[in-house]
C-alpha cells in the first residue's frame, strides 16, 4: 500500500521527518531480520527499473544499491555519465524526462548537488541522492541503523564526528542525529565546520527533537564520554586541488587509539569508507575492537532496501 515516502524524492535528510526516518529504519530492520532469516529475494518490486547514474566511482553504493534492487525483484540499470549522453552535453533535463519515460526511478551519484535538483525538477519519477557534494543522505541513514542497532535508541547516544565537518557525510549525518534526537558534536578547523544552511536546518530540526548540537575546534575535548566516533577522508573525490592544504588544517584529527581512549567505555568507531589509514584514522582504530565499519558497511544493503521498497511502493 502506498505510505508516506510513495513517490518522492529524496535528495536530502531535510526532505524527511523523524517519523519518516523511523520508518525507514523500522523497514530496514525487518527487511534485515527477512534476510538473515533466508529471505534472499522479497519481490516487492517485481517489473519495477530503476536507473542508477553514476559520475563518481564507487564500490560501496553500486553493489549495495544493484543489490538491493535485485533482491526486491526490481531491474537496476548501471549507467556510467560516459555511457550517457550527459557525457557529451546533453542537458540534465532532457535525460530527466527521457528516463522517466523508461524507469520507474532514478538514482544518482553526482558531483554537484544542483544536478540533482535540475533532475527531480524535469523528472516525473522519483529522484534519489546516492551523493553529491552536499549530502549523503543513504549513507546518514544506514549509520543511523547502525547506531540503532548498537545502541537501541539514537537519542541516549553521543555521537562525535571529526575531521572535515564541511563534507557531505558530515553534513547529512548531523542532519540525521538531529532530527532523532541524539547529541551530535563536529570536531573540525574553523575553516572546515558545516555549511551555514545545512547547521541552520540541522538546529531548527533540534529545537523540535531536543536534539543537542555543537561545533569544536579541538577534537579531544569533543571524543570525551562519546559513544560513537565518526571520521571520513581528508580529501574527497573533486577536492585533489586542495589536498596538500586539507591535509595542513587536519593533521591534528587523526583519529588513533589516543582519542580513542577518551571516548565512553563502550564506544565504537565509524567510518563511512573508504579509508586512507595512516592519515584519518589509524590501523590499529578500524581494525580495532571499536569498528563497527563492516556491519555499518552491511547496512547500507538493507536501508537502501528499505528506502526503494518505501518510494516505490
Amino acid at each position: 500500500m502506498p505510505g508516506p515516502l510513495s513517490g518522492r524524492d529524496l535528495l536530502s535528510i531535510r526532505d524527511l521527518s523523524p517519523e519518516e526516518i523511523r520508518l525507514i529504519l523500522d523497514t530496514a530492520q525487518q527487511l534485515k531480520q527477512r534476510y538473515y532469516a533466508g529471505e534472499r529475494v522479497i519481490p516487492l518490486l517485481s517489473g519495477r527499473t530503476i536507473a542508477l547514474i553514476f559520475e563518481k566511482p564507487s564500490t560501496r553504493t553500486r553493489v549495495s544499491m544493484e543489490v538491493a534492487a535485485v533482491q526486491l525483484g526490481a531491474y537496476p540499470l548501471a549507467l556510467r555519465r560516459e555511457e550517457l549522453q550527459l557525457g557529451r552535453g546533453e542537458p540534465i533535463k532532457d535525460t530527466a524526462r527521457v528516463l522517466s519515460r523508461y524507469v520507474d526511478a532514478i538514482a544518482a551519484r553526482v558531483y554537484s548537488h544542483e544536478s540533482l535538483e535540475e533532475m527531480a525538477a524535469y523528472a516525473t519519477v522519483p529522484v534519489i541522492n546516492m551523493l553529491s557534494d552536499v549530502e549523503h543522505p543513504l549513507q546518514a541513514l544506514a549509520d543511523a541503523f547502525t547506531i540503532k542497532e548498537k545502541f537501541g535508541a539514537i537519542d541516549r547516544v553521543k555521537v562525535v564526528y571529526v575531521g572535515d565537518g564541511r563534507n557531505n557525510v558530515a553534513h547529512s549525518l548531523l542532519l540525521v542525529i538531529a532530527k532523532l534526537g541524539g547529541h551530535i558534536a563536529v570536531a573540525s578547523p574553523p575553516a572546515l565546520q558545516p555549511r551555514r544552511d545545512v547547521l541552520e536546518a540541522a538546529r531548527a530540526a533540534a529545537s523540535e527533537t531536543g536534539a543537542t548540537i555543537e561545533l569544536l575546534e579541538d577534537p579531544k575535548e569533543a571524543v570525551r564520554g562519546a559513544d560513537v566516533v565518526y571520521t571520513d577522508v581528508w580529501v574527497s573525490m573533486g577536492e585533489e586541488a586542495e589536498a596538500e592544504e586539507r591535509r595542513k588544517l587536519l593533521q591534528d584529527y587523526q583519529v588513533n587509539a589516543e582519542l580513542m581512549s577518551l571516548a565512553s567505555n563502550r564506544a565504537v568507531f565509524m567510518h563511512c569508507l573508504p579509508a586512507h589509514r595512516g592519515e584519518e584514522v589509524t590501523d590499529d582504530v578500524i581494525e580495532g575492537p571499536w569498528s563497527v565499519v563492516w556491519d555499518q558497511a552491511e547496512n547500507r544493503l538493507h536501508v537502501q532496501k528499505a528506502v526503494l521498497a518505501l518510494i516505490l511502493s
